[in-house]
């Protein structure tokens, strides 16, 4: 099964000045990084909303499930919050998708950023309320981060301009040009999802993956295991991002090329998106079109309307 642009449910984009509500639906995080980051988005002119809550904590979890569920639906509701960006990820988003209610969400479409464990919920938020999210900084590490990732983000939720990404250590793992709807993100949380009503639908997609800390087998494993699955079938096209602390990227390179028979897809190396010094930030659920000889990666629509 194919996704359909026409079902897009695109939330509003985020002006200066308006409200950034804050949730932390995974991990626990460090508060001084949080308020550092919360600093950087005032000082670029927003204000910010921290979710009830959100500084709970259960063991490795930033609270209860149902605690970080009602703070989604709470930000999502909450005609005062313009966009919603998560804390950190960590552990615990896929805790939270039966619990989830995705008709609220769908009702109140707004910009949604996060990645890593977040992206479980930047799937199901395409596949289940039809809106798209942004794979992208979290508010943690935006005071630790050079200016210019946080201000891509807010550029990125801002603007309803195409926009183009140029990876400038650009790797073309098999060439050509392909269109398809944007979509991936981690990949140890992607194939968590397998088997789970939750399991993303990829077919005439283009999957952008990145991970970090995952041994060479691990990933072989994992890109095996989604294979067998039939996860690939029909992929237009493939994107990496970073894989920090996962070994040589030579070798990581060479066993997606072995996954994929040559020359059936393009596949692109080199975006500087995920877990590494650099964090881009990516629409996902938007139509896309990738041109792996040109290292090149253009959004082909807004992921937000106009407000």
């Amino acid at each position: 099964m194919k996704p359909k642009p026409l079902r897009i449910n695109k939330p509003q984009a985020v002006k200066p000045g308006d409200t950034l509500g804050i949730v932390a639906p995974a991990g626990t995080f460090d508060a001084q990084k949080l308020h550092e980051g919360i600093a950087f988005l005032n000082a670029q002119g927003y204000q910010t909303r921290l979710a009830d809550g959100v500084f709970e904590a259960q063991g490795y979890l930033a609270g209860n499930d149902m605690a970080r569920v009602e703070q989604l639906h709470a930000m999502f509701s909450d005609p005062d919050v313009d966009a919603v960006l998560c804390a950190r990820g960590g552990y615990g988003s896929l805790r939270l998708l039966p619990l989830l209610d995705f008709t609220l969400i769908a009702a109140h479409p707004k910009p949604f950023v996060g990645f890593s464990d977040i992206c479980a919920l930047l799937l199901s938020f395409y596949f289940r309320a039809h809106m798209p999210t942004f794979h992208g900084p979290m508010v943690c590490s935006l005071g630790q981060e050079a200016d210019q990732a946080g201000k891509d983000l807010l550029m990125k939720i801002r603007t309803r301009r195409p926009l183009e990404i140029m990876a400038e250590d650009a790797i073309t793992l098999q060439s050509g040009v392909a269109e398809g709807i944007f979509l991936g993100g981690n990949l140890t949380t992607i194939c968590h999802l397998l088997g789970t009503p939750y399991a993303p639908l990829l077919k005439g997609c283009i999957l952008f993956l990145e991970d970090t800390g995952e041994a060479l087998y691990r990933i072989d494993r994992m890109l095996t295991q989604m294979h067998q699955a039939a996860c690939f079938e029909g992929l237009a096209g493939v994107v990496l991002g970073g894989f920090s602390e996962c070994g040589p990227l030579d070798d990581i390179y060479a066993l997606v090329g072995s996954i994929f028979p040559a020359k059936s897809i393009p596949i692109l190396a080199g975006v500087a998106a995920g877990h590494g010094e650099q964090n881009v930030t990516l629409p996902m659920g938007v139509h896309a079109r990738l041109d792996a000889d040109r290292g090149t990666l253009i959004f082909l629509e807004a992921a937000v309307d106009e407000p």
